[in-house]
């Protein structure tokens, strides 16, 4: 186990029971107390967790794991979520994404397609549309950093950020810069990587600041794609970002129950569980 995958499922224990022990910790890791200690100051360092007289109890972030620092828990059901959401766009549409990790396999798969090849090139000199003679074929639009810096160095991709204040824990941008960014863009298709979605809540982050310019990413869009394994189904987080009612797809993995998907499915949401 990594440094920062012990970071997550110390993070993890903390979030679940409030308080954690050093030997405790170092039992459920199969790890020595020596290495939890250790953990556990570089986290208190970080303000991720308190420390305490033989072990931490839970800071106030504890529940928001910076996105460097997450393993890809559901690594492989989130590829094939992310592979199943890139087959819902059409080439040439413009694409919406927010952050997260399984945003971020969305945008690969994305990133990686085979595009049509028989599409014309302008002459030299001729075309003063953007992406003319650069042979780009994707547009996605995000406020999340890393999606950004991972594809701009792909020459098919074009990206467009949204502008705002950067936020560490999810590397998001946020706040009303976003906003103003958004109001001039009009989106085909939006994918959103949600904290929670509920049938009564709809889709939620534990984020306000984030949760508001995923709405705007999802009002600028003709439709919405949820892409979310389901460990995030059946449950809210504190802030809402749309309704289901905004909603028209839900990408999942298998572990989605009968109950669940019949209920998003009377509520009018497309469910594909891969």
């Amino acid at each position: 186990m990594s440094r920062y995958e012990r970071w997550n499922s110390l993070l993890e224990l903390l979030a679940e029971h409030g308080k954690l022990d050093v030997d405790d910790a170092a039992e459920a890791l199969g790890v020595s107390a020596a290495t939890i200690r250790r953990d556990l100051d570089q986290l208190a360092r970080q303000q991720m967790v308190t420390r305490t007289r033989g072990g931490a109890v839970a800071h106030n972030v504890s529940y928001d794991l910076p996105l460097r620092y997450k393993t890809a828990r559901n690594a492989d059901a989130k590829q094939r979520i992310g592979a199943a959401v890139a087959g819902l766009v059409a080439p040439g549409e413009v694409v919406g994404l927010n952050g997260g990790t399984t945003t971020t396999e969305v945008a690969r798969a994305l990133a990686v397609r085979p595009e049509p090849a028989e599409r014309e090139r302008p002459e030299a000199g001729a075309g003063a549309g953007s992406g003319a003679g650069t042979g780009q074929t994707l547009t996605i639009v995000t406020n999340a950093l890393n999606i950004a810096n991972e594809l701009t160095v792909r020459p098919q991709v074009k990206i467009v950020l949204t502008g705002g204040v950067a936020r560490p824990q999810s590397y998001e941008l946020i706040g009303p810069l976003a906003g103003l960014v958004l109001a001039e863009l009009a989106l085909d298709v939006t994918v959103l990587g949600v904290d929670a979605l509920d049938v009564a809540h709809g889709a939620t982050a534990h984020h306000e600041g984030e949760a508001s310019v995923n709405r705007l990413l999802a009002e600028r869009a003709r439709r919405v794609v949820v892409a979310a394994d389901s460990s995030k189904l059946g449950h809210r987080a504190f802030a809402r970002i749309c309704g289901l009612e905004r909603i028209g797809t839900l990408v999942t993995d298998e572990g989605v129950s009968e109950e669940l998907t019949a209920a998003f499915t009377e509520a009018g949401v497309r469910v594909i569980a891969v």
